[in-house]
């Protein structure tokens, strides 16, 4: 796809992607299951629903007041891990009907503006500024990761979709990024990352015959990139010695990597940033 229709796909992909997270919650009638714990430490189903509804709402605020949101940042600059745990943390409070509307009304909205926003304009964020798109992926990719966080917590497996090729794609994307964040130096070759989607789809980045790459499911690379699984419980496979050092360090969203997902465990902390 291209153009106007290729961007229509991605507002219809962050919408669809926020439904299905929103099917794992809609039916929690009990208390009870709101405070379960999910696998990111000291987190519940409530905070991970609160979590997005706050990143939502900031999103909102970057695409629709720039001036505001630059306030707003540069109050959070000083303890961005407080602002994030301030965000989840909004999700208890209300947690239930009253945080589902609430939810729902900020990724309705926030899709709306996203698609109307002027798609050369630069909105600012607390890390680069990002153009429309960069932003409805980014927010697709951290719907997904939160989702996942959830599903586990309430031991449901989801169905893989296509929509896994905006998370495969950002991964690959920030590449670099990881090396960075880390202070490793970033390699100086295209790596080749070839990926098969959840219906047998190929999707394929960086040169043929690159000597590195990476081979495997989109499903094993995006929970790969969203820091949910470790490498050692995923099917991909790495050639070369620069590929496989980054399927330790990879990761798709800004911020502090934070600590590595133990293998055959699905317990994590928190990542503060974009996740």
């Amino acid at each position: 796809m291209t153009g106007a229709t290729a961007q229509d796909g991605l507002w219809a992909d962050l919408e669809s992607e926020g439904e299905s997270v929103d099917w794992l919650v809609a039916s929690l009638a009990d208390p009870a299951e709101w405070r379960r714990p999910t696998p990111a430490e000291g987190w519940t189903v409530a905070h991970q629903i609160g979590h997005l509804a706050w990143t939502d709402r900031i999103s909102l605020l970057a695409v629709r007041d720039p001036q505001e949101f630059a306030v707003f940042a540069a109050a959070a600059a000083g303890d961005p891990k407080g602002a994030v745990e301030a965000g989840a943390a909004e999700g208890t409070v209300d947690a239930g009907p009253k945080l589902l509307a609430r939810w729902r009304e900020g990724r309705h909205a926030l899709v709306e503006a996203l698609a109307r926003a002027d798609p050369d304009r630069k909105l600012p964020w607390f890390g680069p500024p990002m153009k429309p798109t960069s932003m409805a992926t980014a927010r697709l990719m951290e719907t997904y990761a939160h989702g996942q966080d959830i599903a586990d917590a309430l031991s449901v497996e989801r169905p893989a979709t296509a929509r896994l090729r905006h998370i495969c794609h950002l991964g690959v994307r920030t590449r670099d990024y990881a090396h960075r964040v880390r202070g490793l130096p970033v390699p100086s070759e295209a790596f080749r990352v070839e990926l098969t989607g959840p219906h047998g789809e190929e999707w394929n980045w960086g040169p043929e015959g690159a000597v590195q790459s990476v081979r495997g499911r989109a499903l094993d690379f995006a929970l790969l990139v969203t820091r949910r699984r470790h490498r050692t419980d995923l099917g991909l496979a790495a050639v070369g010695d620069d590929a496989n050092r980054w399927l330790d360090i990879a990761q798709a969203f800004a911020g502090d990597p934070g600590k590595d997902p133990a293998p055959g465990s699905q317990i994590w902390t928190v990542q503060h940033g974009q996740s």
